[in-house]
């Protein structure tokens, strides 16, 4: 049959790219497959296979891949340029749609990533309250720059070196770290650091280990708490803004915190970031204020449009946050029987059009009971997923997304490729 195009790719790619991919979580054994070209809710590759895809880019793609109205939008906008260095309409439409969406955002400011985003943030509400140290939680993830890689979830966890070389100890030496889900913990902090403390990062639900929930009541506490110490509250909804609701999980757990940061399906497949918040806040970032951030691409046309385009349609028809999480429940429903069934242990987490199976017979709460999970048994459903054309992303660290593009039958063809993928594993035992 010859050798696969894919490994063909993969070994010119080792030789001239670090690891042959340009994101750490892309690569796994025994070689990555090469992408040709992808459509709705599938994935074709070079070697003509076609796979049902639940990574969808990480997440952005939450209409699926190469929608219509986004490809039509994209596509005229590009006849009339790329970059301009200059404000347009498209940046002040999209700006006002954040704002209108988001309770916590008077004022934003579009950037190039999610990674971006944060990393300004933090920079604004340290100039805004001229303190330096911060708080963030074992296993969220904030983008892979110096202070916040300090256990780390995302492919700092895949590859377990949470605290990167390259780091000097000086950068994180005002990062202090707390459990998540565990207010007690938070409460020794703030009371032992709080006058010193920035702001408070968090992902109101951990979507770079899997998928780990909020506990009832834990995200108001946390707000209780940050707003009684003068401490800035941003929530990290690079994953979930726009995912859990039009206006992210602010508006699904009903939480508003002083800051948001936004990327992913805010640029609908192209990249882009934003960060925002409260009037006061927001007017301290240059030219008005003090605190300096800038970037040659932000707010570009060809990103902004895609993003609009995107928002249109899961704005414009009520039912499609609806259709999304039913699908996402059919699925974590039906991944508890399998794996039921099967005899494995293992969980099913979720929320919405999100979920993950964790090797693990500790319920999945926090980052050190998603750390006890099998990743070597991960891989393994990860590559007989495959074999039934079947992809999810190649991490047990990672979240699985669905899309306005995926079907009934592709959940269906998903259960069964789960029930014997399942069915396998457990007469390997």
């Amino acid at each position: 049959m010859g050798v696969p195009k894919s490994k063909v790719l993969f070994d010119k790619a080792k030789k001239i790219i670090p690891g042959g991919v340009n994101s750490p979580v892309r690569a796994f054994k025994p070689y990555p497959f090469f992408v040709s070209r992808a459509d709705g809710s599938k994935l074709y590759d070079t070697d003509g296979n076609v796979y049902v895809d639940y990574c969808l880019g990480y997440g952005p793609l939450i209409l699926g891949h190469a929608h219509p109205e986004v490809v039509a939008a994209v596509s005229e906008q590009l006849e009339k340029g790329g970059l301009y260095g200059t404000p347009t309409e498209l940046e002040l439409e999209l700006a006002g749609l954040v704002t209108k969406l988001f309770p916590s955002i008077d004022m934003v400011r579009l950037v190039n990533t999610g990674t971006e985003a944060t990393m300004s943030a933090i920079r604004v509400a340290r100039g805004y309250t001229g303190r330096d140290k911060i708080v963030k939680f074992e296993g969220c993830y904030h983008g892979a720059y110096d202070c916040v890689l300090a256990k780390a979830g995302s492919g700092a966890t895949t590859f377990g070196v949470p605290d990167s070389l390259g780091v000097p100890i000086g950068t994180t030496m005002n990062t202090l770290v707390v459990p998540f889900n565990d207010i007690n913990a938070f409460e020794d902090v703030i009371e032992k650091e709080g006058a010193d403390i920035a702001t408070v990062i968090i992902e109101p639900l951990m979507g770079n280990v899997g998928i780990v929930l909020p506990k009832e009541g834990y995200l108001k506490a946390i707000r209780d708490i940050t707003e009684e110490s003068g401490i800035v509250l941003i929530f990290d909804e690079v994953i979930t803004g726009f995912r859990l609701a039009p206006g992210g999980a602010q508006e699904y757990y009903g939480v508003v915190p002083d800051m948001t940061t936004l990327g992913k399906i805010m640029g609908g497949g192209f990249p882009i970031g934003a960060y925002g918040g409260r009037r006061d806040i927001m007017e301290t970032v240059a030219p008005v204020g003090r605190v300096y951030q800038a970037g040659t691409f932000s707010g570009n046309p060809v990103s902004v449009t895609a993003g609009l385009a995107t928002l249109r349609v899961l704005l414009r028809d009520e039912t499609v946050y609806k259709r999304l999480a039913s699908l996402g429940e059919s699925i974590r429903g039906a991944l508890k029987e399998v794996i039921e069934d099967s005899g494995i242990k293992a969980q099913a987490n979720g929320v919405a059009s999100m979920f993950q199976v964790f090797f693990t017979d500790r319920p999945a709460v926090d980052y050190r009971s998603v750390k006890t999970s099998d990743v070597k048994k991960f891989m393994q459903y990860h590559g007989r997923l495959m074999e039934h054309n079947v992809f999810v992303p190649p991490s047990q660290f990672e979240t699985c997304f669905v899309s306005k593009a995926h079907t009934e039958d592709d959940v269906n063809r998903t259960v069964e490729a789960a029930k014997a993928t399942m069915g396998s594993m457990g007469h390997d035992r």
